[in-house]
């Protein structure tokens, strides 16, 4: 999908994908927790996400990607529907929540990806299913998931700051 490409060129190909994952969510973590919490809910423009909700999007977005992954890992033929991220996010209440609570959310997110694309084995990460009306593979779900993380990341850091 032309648009999941853009995350996935954020990554080398070099087949550390769940390792990428895991550095991640430290990085993020790390780098959220050094910015003064008013930033937290700042909007750069009108309509924008805050960070707090960016978070809470990455996470959303994690969570579909692998229930993506895991159907496509079984062999499920079944095409995935898309989803509309902009409704997702305004029922998020990401900027109700305390930084603590929504970190102790993405470090369970975490965890379950990263279980979930351990349990493949190789035959697995290859096959092939249908999401959004587009062809991906499972080790394509999983650079999206990691490449998605560093975008939003990338953004915080060029229009938030």
């Amino acid at each position: 999908n032309p648009y999941a490409i853009m995350y996935i060129k954020l990554l080398p190909d070099d087949g550390l994908v769940l390792q990428y994952l895991k550095d991640n969510f430290n990085i993020v973590k790390n780098f959220i927790q050094s910015l003064p919490p008013d930033k937290l809910t700042y909007r750069y423009a009108e309509n924008k996400w805050t960070i707090k909700e960016i978070l809470v999007h990455i996470m959303d977005d994690e969570r579909i990607y692998a229930y993506r992954a895991l159907r496509i890992a079984r062999n499920d033929k079944t095409p995935l529907p898309g989803f509309e991220q902009d409704d997702y996010v305004p029922f998020s209440k990401a900027n109700q929540r305390s930084l603590a609570s929504v970190f102790k959310e993405y470090k369970t997110v975490r965890q379950a990806t990263l279980s979930l694309f351990t349990s493949f084995n190789h035959e697995d990460h290859l096959k092939i299913g249908t999401a959004n009306d587009h062809p991906v593979t499972v080790r394509a779900l999983a650079y999206h998931i990691a490449g998605h993380e560093l975008h939003h990341l990338n953004i915080i850091k060029e229009r938030y700051l």
